[in-house]
C-alpha cells in the first residue's frame, strides 16, 4: 500500500477516534484560520477555504467554530493568529522520505520538535528540497465509493481533465496538476456534488519498498508522532508496505 494513499487511511481513522477528535478540530481551525486570512473569506472565491471547509464538514466541526475561525482569520473577530506555512523534509526508517508540512507562530520551536521526532523515531531531519525531488505536486479530489462505479468515475475524471483516477474498495481518487485543480475540481462537484476531501498534496514518483515488519512498526510510529504535533498539518511518504504486514501490524 503506498505512503500517500496509506496515510490519508490513517488520518481518516484517527479523525473518527474521540481520543484524537480535538487535535483533529485544532488542525483544521488552523486550517480555516489561514486560508480566510490569506484569500477571500467567501468560499466560492477562496478555493483553499472551501477545501479546509469540507475538511470541517467532514470531522463533523461544529459549524459556530468553524465560522469563528473563518472570521478570525480575516480580521473581523480579532487579528487572526499569525501563523507560517512550513515544510520539513527528512528520511525515516527503512530510508523512507517524508515531506511534512506545517502551520506554526513559532518556526524555532516547530523546527526544534519536528527534528527531536525523526531523532526519536530512527529517523533524520534534512534540508529543504532535499527530498521533494522525489515526490511531484499533485491535486487530490476523493470521493466515498459509493459515488459512482469505477467506470463511471474514471469518464467523468478523462472528461473533466483529471490526470488519472484510482478506485478503491473505500474511494475513488482523482489527481491533477496543480494549476488545473480548481478547475477540475468545480467540474467534477457539478457532477458529483462536494468531495469528500480535495486539496494539494505531494504523491511520490518512487516508492521504496518496507517489507520488514520492525521497520514498518518505526516508521508508523514516526508518522504518528509527527501527526500529533500540533503544528502539523500533513506528512507524506514515499513507503510501499505490501498488505499482508499491513494486516500483522494492524493485528
Amino acid at each position: 500500500m503506498a505512503g500517500h494513499s496509506q496515510f490519508k487511511n490513517i488520518m481518516h481513522r484517527k479523525g473518527a477516534q474521540d481520543a484524537k477528535r480535538a487535535k483533529v478540530f485544532g488542525k483544521i481551525i488552523r486550517e480555516l484560520t489561514v486560508a480566510a486570512k490569506m484569500g477571500q473569506p467567501d468560499p466560492n472565491a477562496n478555493p483553499r477555504l472551501r477545501a479546509a471547509i469540507l475538511a470541517a464538514r467532514e470531522a463533523n466541526l461544529p459549524k459556530d467554530t468553524m465560522e469563528r475561525a473563518i472570521r478570525r482569520g480575516s480580521g473581523q473577530d480579532g487579528d487572526g493568529a499569525a501563523y507560517e506555512e512550513v515544510r520539513y523534509e527528512g528520511y525515516g526508517p527503512g530510508g523512507v522520505a517524508l515531506i511534512v508540512e506545517a502551520l506554526t507562530d513559532n518556526r524555532n520551536r516547530t523546527a526544534s520538535e519536528i527534528r527531536t521526532l525523526f531523532q526519536k523515531h530512527g529517523g533524520s531531519l534534512g534540508e529543504t528540497n532535499s527530498v521533494a525531488f522525489q515526490f511531484k505536486r499533485v491535486g487530490s479530489i476523493r470521493y466515498p465509493v459509493a459515488t459512482g462505479s469505477a467506470d463511471a468515475m474514471l469518464e467523468a475524471a478523462i472528461e473533466c481533465g483529471a490526470d488519472e483516477c484510482e478506485s478503491s474498495a473505500d474511494a475513488h481518487e482523482l489527481t491533477t496538476a496543480t494549476e488545473s485543480f480548481n478547475e477540475v475540481r468545480e467540474a467534477v462537484e457539478k457532477k458529483f456534488g462536494a468531495p469528500q476531501a480535495a486539496e494539494l498534496t505531494w504523491k511520490p514518483n518512487i516508492t521504496v519498498p518496507v517489507e520488514d515488519h520492525e521497520t514498518a512498526g518505526s516508521l508508523f510510529k514516526l508518522i504518528e508522532a509527527l501527526d500529533d504535533n500540533d503544528d502539523v498539518q500533513r506528512v507524506a511518504g514515499n513507503f510501499e508496505v505490501p498488505d499482508s504486514l499491513m494486516a500483522r501490524l494492524g493485528a
